[in-house]
């Protein structure tokens, strides 16, 4: 078990299987893969809805009925019922390509030419296929369609570009199409009858009809790549969409024989389905590029418009960081986008507007990706000023300017920051003051300036006067980083020299040599603490104030990618190209924890909480979160969990929970306790001395013990219920323990009745009381001298039915001679003496333990005061309460002092 473990993977949106759209009821479905899983979004808002669960390859074909989605990997097929696998096919010796629905039945397709028959309606009695077909050699299948109104047939498309047309039931092939001469790519079937659509490689769409084998049109895009996708218009519009390699859309008007409109660089990649929503105007595309999205054809013009998309990055992001205290993640990729992902609802996530990035390329007549940013390689935030001005600064590659981001509109500043303009170098390091009011630049040729994020306004450059130089380094900057305090600054070059600079009169005050060549720096700005990174491998602390090397790590084989401290500055992670993640401690000066991943790691981030570590790996377009499991089970110390000098090779998260994936690894993934073991834990857990804990419950809830009285008057109805003017004939009935009903005799009934009446009525008074689950929890955690479940009983009670079970212990008659041992009444009070002198002394649960003992005193008091060995156990509950108080009193009164005396004080 390590410190950190696999939780799960963000960002990822779709990959190049095609999509499957399902309508279940009046929504409509959309199940897309994101790897080794799937993700099922609902149409109507795009919001994720279901993941499915992590499978051992990446699959690469998908179908969806009702509540079954078919996944194959491989030369496996899962069965999996919303999001738990019921079933594995596997028949195929081959890489399975193709899965069509057909009815009750399930058709793969593999690239050896084999197609299996599954039903999946009794797949738990049969998991077999029940047949299976065997295709020419000289005919690899490429795609496979149901003709509509064709029983028991299927039309497949071949890389030979050759069509056939097969009856599954007799398993014959019925019909061969010479084809077009190039190899077929897709093909869909049309609103009109025995006509299908066929894209080729060529980049030409061929309608055709099968029944007389006659082609009725054909377009040609030539230009635009090969024909990927195709899906018909079912809303009464003559409209076919064709999707291409080069991520163009094409709208076809098929009565005018014509192309309508084209959807220029609707996606950065190739296109991979499309597919009209039923009689709907609205077309959904997903590509390559990892989005999705829907177009909606409602303009006077017919042109389609945008209606909703989600997307992630479409190349590996370079820079992460954590924001909003660990909800939300920044990142930069390689796609020259700057997002923002949640990590509570991914929902939120979303890109950073470049301000009319798609205008602007329009009317230049350029691609986006030219008019965008050029991809960030560093930047900073700060959340304190984020309602003020911008918060976030950016360094671009090969850009000799530095651009703000303003989060709270999620949108670039106004200005632009160019430092030195008389030498424009690209900048190459930022970093962003404590108090959020100036951004700090450092440039390829040495030169750092500040400025001001408010106005953009320059504020000044740091020059090393003592050398004689005219910029702070020579050689190139490559770490920047400001204290909390606005005192000093520090920046790195290059060549190995480390500078401490007054920050505000921005004069040199000292600095000193590393010896090798820098690559990165880290400061933690509570411990004074700075991280260097050198060629040489070795990872170097230095305390600034004291300017001396306190720390030194080594244990990297290959290039050191990123680092950053915890929180606290207790530990410092560091990643490698040798594809390991390393966990140092600083007071003890060693490494406490190691982890091997398949894929290296390029950037991390560890939240303000230390619960969630974010890293990106190499040709990976998402962001991978670890849960920290030391922190959840609640470890006493966290380097417990680590594995030492010792590396352990752990499986990378995936966009399914860990839960619901593979647990073959050689560490155990952490599984959430069920809510009785949660509570025993949290029972059983150690005391912190001299304090309290309190219940978590609303405040409500308790306060309502408290005024139960004053809310039952207050709801009490103003006037009494009102006897009907004619009241049904009923016969008048006595209550009785038994549920029995009894007939109140009538008058002049004889002796006889009236005595039998009465000998009920008396063995009614000597029933014992009936012991409710209240009372039974109660009893046998008394027994156990352990009330934790008991506590927890309670607090899932409402108050008015808390209110209830107590006054059912209520003693009406005090008069009664009964032995006051033989009342179970009595017994139960004391019960809850003993629990309430029990929680008292662990200091737990305070404030609702209070609310419960007056409401407890309000019902029961008189009769405590009544019993002798009630007032004992009161007695003692007295002691405890008056000592527990006492200190809890001294340290508010501690307290009170403390915040008056600092309130008072001229600062």
């Amino acid at each position: 078990m390590g410190i950190f473990e696999p939780f799960r993977a963000i960002g990822y949106i779709t990959t190049n299987v095609p999509f499957s759209v399902q309508r279940l009821g009046t929504e409509t479905f959309v199940t897309v893969s994101v790897g080794k899983a799937f993700q099922v979004y609902n149409c109507a808002k795009l919001s994720l809805v279901l993941v499915g669960p992590q499978l051992p390859k990446k699959i690469r074909a998908l179908a969806s009925y009702r509540e079954y989605t078919f996944a194959a990997y491989g030369s496996d097929i899962a069965v999996v019922k919303r999001a738990h696998q019921v079933a594995t096919w596997s028949g195929h010796s081959a890489k399975v390509n193709q899965l069509l629905i057909f009815g009750e039945h399930v058709l793969s397709v593999d690239v050896e030419g084999n197609i299996f028959i599954w039903q999946f309606k009794g797949m738990d009695k049969n998991p077999a296929p029940i047949g299976h077909i065997k295709l020419e050699d000289e005919f690899s299948p490429s795609c496979i369609m149901h003709p509509d109104t064709y029983l028991n047939k299927v039309v497949l498309g071949s890389q030979e570009g050759s069509l056939q047309l097969w009856n599954i039931s007799t398993k014959k092939k019925i019909y061969e199409f010479k084809g077009w001469g190039s190899s077929i790519t897709c093909c869909v079937s049309s609103p009109a009858l025995d006509v299908i659509a066929v894209g080729c490689a060529d980049g030409k769409i061929h309608v055709h009809n099968i029944r007389y084998n006659e082609e009725v049109a054909s377009f040609s895009h030539s230009t635009r790549g090969a024909v990927n996708a195709l899906s018909f218009s079912t809303d009464g519009q003559p409209l076919l969409a064709s999707g291409c390699s080069s991520g163009v859309i094409s709208i076809w008007n098929l009565e005018k024989r014509r192309l309508q409109s084209v959807i220029k660089e609707a996606h950065d990649s190739s296109i991979v389905s499309l597919q009209f929503f039923a009689n709907e105007p609205v077309l959904m595309s997903s590509s390559a590029d990892n989005s999705m999205k829907m177009w909606i054809f409602d303009t006077s013009d017919g042109e389609p418009r945008l209606l909703r998309f989600r997307s992630g990055h479409s190349a590996p992001p370079l820079c992460i960081k954590f924001y909003a205290n660990g909800r939300h993640i920044l990142s930069a990729g390689q796609d020259r986008a700057f997002r923002l992902f949640s990590v509570v609802q991914d929902q939120q996530s979303r890109e950073l507007s470049q301000r009319h990035v798609s205008k602007r390329a329009k009317k230049l007549k350029l691609k986006k990706e030219e008019i965008k940013l050029k991809p960030v390689i560093a930047f900073d935030v700060a959340e304190i000023r984020e309602r003020d001005w911008c918060n976030v600064v950016t360094c671009h590659m090969d850009t000799p300017r530095a651009y703000v981001w303003r989060l709270q509109n999620f949108v670039l500043g106004e200005h632009i920051l160019t430092p030195c303009p008389e030498n424009p170098t690209p900048v190459k390091a930022c970093a962003i003051s404590a108090c959020g009011n100036f951004a700090v630049l450092g440039t390829a040729g040495g030169w750092i300036e500040r400025f001001n994020l408010q106005s953009g306004i320059s504020r000044g450059n740091y020059v090393d006067a003592l050398e004689g130089e005219s910029a702070a380094h020579n050689g190139e900057v490559i770490g920047i980083a400001c204290d909390a305090t606005n005192t000093i600054m520090i920046s790195a070059g290059y060549h190995g020299d480390v500078k401490v600079w007054d920050f505000k009169c921005r004069q040199l005050k000292y600095k000193w040599e590393v010896g090798c060549s820098l690559v990165k720096i880290v400061f933690h700005r509570s411990n004074g603490l700075l991280a260097t990174v050198a060629d040489d491998l070795v990872i170097r602390l230095f305390d600034v104030i004291a300017q001396r090397l306190v720390r030194k790590f080594e244990g990297h084989f290959d290039r050191i990618t990123d680092m950053c401290f915890s929180e606290d500055g207790k530990w410092l992670l560091t990643s490698s190209m040798d594809g390991t993640l390393r966990i140092w401690d600083v007071i003890l000066a060693r490494q406490i924890d190691a982890i091997q991943v398949d894929l290296s790691i390029t950037a991390l981030s560890l939240s303000p909480n230390m619960d969630i570590l974010a890293t990106s790996h190499v040709d990976q377009n998402g962001v991978y979160l670890w849960v920290n499991q030391a922190m959840f089970s609640g470890a006493a110390s966290f380097a417990s969990y680590g594995s030492g000098k010792e590396i352990v090779n752990v499986k990378m998260p995936s966009a399914a929970s860990e839960k619901d994936g593979d647990k073959s690894d050689n560490r155990t993934i952490f599984e959430p306790l069920e809510s009785s073991d949660t509570s025993q834990f949290l029972n059983s857990s150690q005391q912190i001395p001299d304090l309290v804990t309190l219940s978590l419950l609303p405040k409500s809830q308790w306060q309502s013990l408290i005024n139960l009285d004053i809310i039952k008057a207050r709801n009490k109805p103003i006037e009494p219920p009102k006897k009907p003017e004619k009241a049904p004939f009923f016969l008048p009935s006595i209550p009785s323990l038994s549920g029995e009903i009894l007939f109140k005799p009538s008058e002049g009934t004889n002796e006889e009745s009236n005595a039998q009446n009465t000998r009920l009525e008396e063995s009614s008074k000597k029933t014992d009381l009936p012991v409710s689950k209240f009372l039974q929890i109660l009893k046998s955690c008394a027994e156990k001298e352990d009330f934790a479940s008991f506590t927890n009983h309670i607090k899932s009670l409402s108050p008015s039915i808390l209110d209830m079970e107590l006054r059912m212990l209520q003693i009406i008659d005090d008069d009664d001679e009964q032995e006051p041992e033989k009342r179970r009444e009595l017994h139960f009070i004391e019960l809850l003496l003993d629990y309430f002198i029990h929680e008292i002394s662990r200091r737990s649960n305070f404030e609702y333990i209070q609310a419960l003992i007056r409401l407890f005193l309000k019902i029961h008091g008189e009769t405590v005061r009544r019993q002798s060995k009630l007032q004992e156990k009161a007695r003692k509950l007295l002691e405890v309460q008056s000592a527990v108080w006492q200190k809890i009193d001294k340290l508010f009164q501690n307290t009170r002092c403390m915040i008056t005396f600092l309130s008072n004080s001229q600062l």
